[in-house]
């Protein structure tokens, strides 16, 4: 507020003493106004003894009349440092309202007897500026101030809810270093208009004769609701400027008051190959899944710690993780507890393989549904060792399902990939095991017994992207194995959310996939993380292609071809419906493998996967083949 040094006061008496002296600043400028408005109809002369004394005498009144409508109508809710268009019409309607009450007790107690019939009008009209060219004035000199300080000037691209919002934050917050000089917009009607002051000057192709024109330190990327093409072509644009480029937080974390819209980041490539926002039917999602004892199995890794922080919002009754890394299970047990420190929160070392560890686990906490993220997933490490892959992916797989089963759980949910279709590694044929055994053991259970399959997770452990990274940072080369080969890639977040909306959407039996969009060529996904990074491909960075590994694919497939697909009632999620195995067959198999496993009989345990899986790459050496294009 102004006329007030900052006191070494708490915030409540600070903002009292702030609104006290606003009150009485107003109060002055009732008698000012009203004896303005004599001397102004008098012509900036003398004014007459009668109307005079009539004006001093009406001040008795006029003064606190005015006064309690100033109050009624809130005019110290606002802040002067941000006054605005809606404090102006505030403004005006405490002053109006007040005049009608002035006119009518003038009529009541003077009988309007020296009171010429201007005067209430040029009254009316003086206290309207009185009260409002100070508020002004003063966020004038507090952005004045702000910008003579400010030392980068920044090219704001998109002058939608985002811009203007980041544009006001940045004009209020006098402690920034940024300056918002222009705006461009590629929406005609927006462009030659002022927001906040700031002109849109072009359309976004024009972002680089703009940068150049105005003297621009840095690009600022205000369009969290993008498109991925959308989101593409502006970087592109951005990266054309020569100049550093930022962008604002996603329109999730904005909406859910995580992260501020001043809170820059640099582009990231999950901003490249993001979609649209997923909408979910957080209803469903609550009535499914508040309230109940929830576990999650890999609740350390990449997925499943994601699948946790999603879950702990919607009070389950108790969060049980399971998980075989210590360092991992540490780090999402103290991250949950900070963040949600209601929630009953337990965090249990070990594996699923372990029978008698998740017996313990079942017994003790009795979870209602459980959402199976443990696995090992790495296809060419996999490759040589196919009996811990068993041993995890599939006996891991049916010791949890089991114990589902006998403690009565109402949904189990399977985590699977797209590498579970027409497998051609170790990995992939472990995880349509597990998919097969948990259709199978549906049949005559009272537990709901889903799978959710979808492709790779942008930036989860293991994955290409940190690989990436870390290849860049250390000045390259960066390694593709194939210019043509291509994955499906969907945020971590959307695709727990996802998972989430399919535990309540399923019947049981069966296979829910994620509308992974368009495959992305892996070599688009490196040439992108370079330029992110300031470098150009080819030049400061070198790409060199090493080769299919074991086991890896040229494309992946969300669907066999004799699977019936089928819509649900969320659109990013479909059905694959596909008859199984035989129960006793399966049945067997299972047995077989663990007789394997214990074994250590590598080539039974590839003969066993290839019975099962007669289009399955695995040779009795327990090698995949890749798959190499004619």
């Amino acid at each position: 507020m102004p006329f007030v040094k900052k006191l070494a006061l708490p915030p409540p008496l600070h903002r009292l003493l702030n609104r006290w002296i606003a009150f009485v600043h107003d109060l002055l400028m009732i008698p000012l106004a009203w004896v303005g408005a004599y001397w102004l109809r008098f012509n900036l002369e003398t004014i007459p003894p009668n109307f005079w004394g009539s004006a001093l005498t009406a001040l008795l009144y006029i003064v606190p009349l005015q006064a309690a409508v100033f109050w009624y109508f809130g005019l110290y809710r606002g802040v002067w440092r941000f006054a605005s268009l809606p404090d102006l019409m505030r403004i005006a309607r405490a002053v109006a309202a007040g005049l009608i009450l002035i006119v009518l007790a003038d009529l009541l107690l003077l009988r309007l007897e020296w009171v010429p019939r201007s005067v209430p009008v040029i009254y009316g009209i003086l206290l309207l500026l009185l009260l409002s060219a100070p508020r002004f004035f003063y966020r004038w000199l507090k952005e004045r101030r702000f910008r003579l300080g400010s030392d980068q000037r920044i090219l704001v691209v998109g002058a939608g809810r985002a811009g203007e919002m980041l544009v006001r934050d940045l004009l209020r917050g006098g402690g920034t270093r940024y300056l918002p000089v222009a705006f461009v917009d590629d929406d005609p009607h927006k462009q030659g208009r002022e927001v906040h002051g700031v002109r849109v000057v072009a359309g976004c192709a024009a972002m680089a004769e703009s940068v150049e024109r105005l003297g621009i330190d840095l690009v600022m990327l205000a369009v969290p609701s993008a498109s991925r093409g959308q989101m593409r072509r502006l970087v592109e644009l951005a990266e054309g400027c020569g100049v550093p480029f930022r962008t604002v937080p996603q329109l999730d974390d904005l909406v859910s008051g995580q992260v501020e819209i001043t809170q820059f980041r640099p582009v990231s490539i999950e901003d490249l190959l993001g979609r649209e926002p997923v909408h979910l039917d957080w209803a469903a999602i609550g009535a499914g899944l508040t309230g109940k004892v929830i576990l999650v199995s890999g609740g350390g890794g990449s997925i499943g710690a994601e699948l946790c922080r999603q879950l702990a919002p919607l009070e389950p009754a108790a969060l049980l993780l399971l998980e075989r890394c210590e360092f991992n299970l540490y780090t999402i047990e103290l991250e949950l507890s900070e963040r949600f420190p209601g929630l009953p929160l337990y965090a249990q070392l070990g594996s699923v393989c372990d029978r008698v560890a998740v017996d313990r686990l079942f017994s003790r906490y009795r979870p209602a549904v459980v959402f199976h993220a443990a696995a090992y997933k790495h296809v060419p490490l996999l490759e040589g060792q196919i009996r811990e892959a068993v041993r995890n992916n599939i006996l891991g797989t049916r010791e949890l399902a089991a114990a589902a089963d006998r403690y009565g759980c109402s949904e189990f949910v399977l985590i699977s990939t797209d590498k579970a279709v027409n497998p051609t590694n170790v990995m992939g044929a472990t995880k349509r095991v597990a998919e097969l055994y948990c259709q199978q053991l549906n049949n005559g259970s009272k537990t709901r017994y889903l799978t959710v399959r979808f492709g790779n997770v942008l930036g989860s452990a293991g994955s290409v992207v940190p690989r990436f990274a870390a290849q860049i940072a250390a000045g390259g080369p960066v390694t593709v194995t194939d210019p043509r080969m291509e994955r499906f890639f969907m945020t971590v977040r959307e695709a727990c959310q996802l998972i989430m909306q399919a535990a309540v959407i399923g019947q049981g039996g069966e296979i829910l996939v994620l509308d992974m969009g368009e495959p992305v060529r892996i070599a688009y996904l490196a040439e992108q993380m370079i330029r992110l990074s300031g470098k150009l491909p080819g030049e400061e960075i070198e790409i060199v292609y090493s080769g299919l590994r074991p086991g890896e694919k040229l494309h992946e497939e969300l669907f066999y071809t004799h699977e019936e697909l089928l819509p649900t009632a969320h659109a990013k999620i479909r059905l694959a419906r596909n008859p199984g195995v035989g129960g006793a067959a399966l049945t067997q198999l299972m047995a077989a493998l663990e007789a394997a496993t214990l074994a250590d009989d590598q080539g039974v345990l590839a003969q066993l996967l290839h019975e099962l899986l007669p289009h399955c790459c695995v040779n009795h050496e327990g090698t995949g083949s890749s798959e190499r294009e004619q």
